[in-house]
């Protein structure tokens, strides 16, 4: 064969595979919108990616994530949800802020978009209903408020019962005039002193804790907001440095050194929008997918935080707890 021959040949073989390639289907994209950081919110990125891969889905070989994580500037979230909306992505997650998913259903109707959170989605009108979302969207709900009540109760058996009882928490946060009444009406009930520390960012985090040391605070409990998850780390050195007993939402602050948490699994929270994203990948509509709302609750005790706070939790507690850090 001459080469002219064979290059031609060649060049026809190359054509017809470009041409073969072209007709195979794009690889989907999911994007994932937070309104937190990566490092706060690697582990539930994860737990996504173990919710895809249950339906069959793998990061990297038939699917592709994208990430877009504002770190707590929420103003950020409106463009960054018509960046991923202009990919396209094939499903649309959202979760680390109520303004995520409000940016998302602002930059789209039509593409599907999957929430996390801890606030009543009917209430926001992320959905018509849990039963039926209708729409584009659909998600997963953690309860939020009924929660911090079992904080303060849990905190009522930690201290005496003259000792005071803090919540810190940021007004500007969607969910923290529903907390506070709940904490009040509670509070109430148990005849409890409470100090309320409101903050409007990191920068008055020092502040609030000298005043609550100041203030005889006994107990620290941090309200709802994924704000204390994306700053654990200097909540968690600042309460160690004043000796603070604090109690969380989640155990993730628990595991790097903080005392308690009693909270639903929000690392099952995120597993289940990963799902919900697997099955619309494979044809299912967002709107005929109920609002999954999460059943499991979970204790996690830092003995060892516990100790150097010469702090005694009490027995009950312990055989309550879902896990003991010693």
């Amino acid at each position: 064969m001459r080469r002219r021959e064979f290059l031609l040949g060649m060049g026809g073989v190359a054509a017809s595979a470009i041409a073969a390639r072209g007709q195979q289907p794009a690889i989907p994209v999911v994007g994932m919108l937070s309104g937190q950081s990566a490092d706060g919110y690697s582990h539930l990125a994860e737990a996504v990616r173990l919710g895809l891969k249950d339906e069959g889905f793998v990061d990297g070989q038939n699917v592709r994530m994208e990430y877009r994580w504002a770190a707590g500037r929420d103003e950020q979230l409106p463009a960054m949800a018509v960046e991923l909306v202009s990919r396209p992505v094939t499903v649309l997650l959202t979760g680390g802020s109520i303004w995520s998913t409000i940016s998302a259903k602002a930059a789209t109707a039509t593409i599907p978009i999957v929430f996390s959170t801890a606030s009543d989605p009917v209430k926001l009108g992320f959905v018509a209903s849990l039963n039926r979302p209708g729409g584009n969207v659909t998600g997963v709900s953690f309860l939020g408020a009924q929660l911090v009540e079992k904080r303060l109760e849990l905190a009522a058996q930690l201290v005496p019962k003259e000792v005071v009882i803090g919540f810190i928490g940021r007004p500007r946060e969607p969910r923290y005039a529903a907390d506070r009444k709940v904490i009040e009406s509670a509070a109430a009930a148990l005849g409890r002193k409470i100090l309320f520390l409101d903050i409007a960012d990191e920068r008055e985090l020092g502040s609030a804790f000298a005043t609550a040391k100041r203030d005889h605070v006994g107990v620290l409990i941090p309200l709802n907001d994924p704000f204390f998850i994306n700053n654990r780390s200097a909540f968690i050195a600042l309460a160690a440095r004043h000796s603070l007993p604090t109690i969380y939402e989640s155990r993730e602050p628990v595991g790097d050194g903080g005392l308690m948490s009693y909270g639903t699994s929000i690392r099952g929270a995120y597993r289940q929008v990963g799902v919900y994203a697997g099955r619309i990948l494979k044809g299912e509509k967002p709107g005929d997918l109920p609002v999954m709302q999460s059943s499991r609750f979970e204790m996690v005790i830092n003995l060892k935080t516990a100790k150097a706070l010469g702090l005694v939790i009490p027995p009950n507690l312990l055989v309550a707890a879902d896990e003991v850090i010693e």
